[in-house]
């Protein structure tokens, strides 16, 4: 099944969970930004959880379809719609062919995965879809994607095939699909969120203020933030005394604090090591809350212990395996 891409949006690319196990030899993990939303909106169309998606920032794209698909939306709301019906995000919707997907603007949050029944169909690169802009790896050709490119589905699971065929529509218009992510699966994005943030390596380094200002004040994500890290302006913080430190591993939302005070929040295209002092990380299960954040949002971190980050974590998943299961039953009924 093919889409063509008739206009690329702001910064669309393929992604997928991300490419483990190579950052010993220096490559980025990269993958989406929003983990949690590319799973649920993979879920909703029986895909598995590492089938690669469009990540759609801010301003999406215009898709015409060749063919019949089963697609869902998860994560921000970017004013979908196809042949006049809306499509919120956490929804499959049936889109016939000949149809076109468009996308009206950022209603809330900043980045939408779009995922199809079977994937999207990339050559994996090192066991992995996800595009790497800056090292042109991966993808649809290593970039974000332009005008006339031409994007396939892999092969629907059985589940897949048979959530299509209950949202079938006979009369060639799109039709939403009679099921959705429950609330629970909706996370709470906001212009200005409170993150958990675990206790870094050096956090102890700074200075009593700069401890206390850490996580009582409010920063703002900085215009020079992407996909490889947050730049968050606000007050400056500092060390008790200077620091010289050898380059260690960093991973998704390692917060390090460089020379001029100003901390980064390490995201989904992080380098692999780094030098500067790792003064926190952020709970992986509020990294979606970063992901949907725009320049000249703000956030705030709350102390957070090991306990608490892995008791929300499993959690999380069992509420989304429970929906997995909720939907396979409401095929068999």
């Amino acid at each position: 099944m093919t889409v063509r891409v008739l206009n690329p949006g702001m910064f669309t690319t393929v992604q997928d969970r991300g490419r483990d196990g190579h950052q010993r030899f220096g490559v980025p993990a990269s993958g989406a930004m929003d983990p949690w939303a590319i799973r649920v909106a993979n879920m909703l169309v029986g895909n598995d959880d590492d089938a690669a998606a469009l990540e759609i920032t801010l301003t999406g794209p215009a898709l015409a379809f060749d063919d019949d698909l089963l697609i869902a939306l998860a994560g921000g709301d970017l004013g979908a719609a196809v042949g006049g019906l809306r499509i919120p995000p956490w929804r499959a919707v049936w889109v016939p062919r000949g149809a076109t997907l468009t996308f009206a603007g950022a209603a809330s949050g900043c980045r939408a995965y779009l995922a199809a029944a079977g994937g999207i169909a990339v050559p994996p690169v090192l066991g992995s879809s996800s595009t790497y802009v800056r090292a042109a790896l991966g993808g649809y050709d290593g970039r974000a994607l332009r005008r006339g490119d031409v994007l396939r589905s892999g092969r629907s699971s059985v589940l897949a095939e048979r959530l299509a065929s209950r949202s079938f529509s006979r009369d060639g218009t799109p039709r939403m699909a009679p099921w959705s992510a429950g609330q629970t699966l909706r996370l709470p994005y906001a212009a200005s969120p409170t993150v958990r943030l675990l206790a870094g390596a050096h956090l102890g380094r700074l200075t009593l203020t700069s401890r206390e200002t850490l996580y009582r004040t409010e920063f703002r994500v900085a215009p020079q933030s992407d996909r490889m890290g947050y730049r968050l302006d606000g007050p400056t913080l500092q060390l008790a005394e200077p620091l010289e430190l050898l380059s260690e591993g960093v991973t998704f939302g390692t917060v390090q604090l460089p020379p001029g005070g100003a901390p980064i929040v390490l995201m989904a295209d992080r380098q692999t090591t780094g030098g500067y002092p790792r003064i926190g990380e952020v709970a992986s299960i509020d990294l979606p809350l970063l992901a949907q954040l725009k320049p000249g949002d703000h956030l705030r971190f709350r102390a957070c212990s090991v306990e608490e980050a892995q008791m929300k974590y499993l959690d999380r998943e069992r509420e989304l395996e429970q929906a997995r299961r909720a939907i396979e039953l409401g095929l068999e009924r």
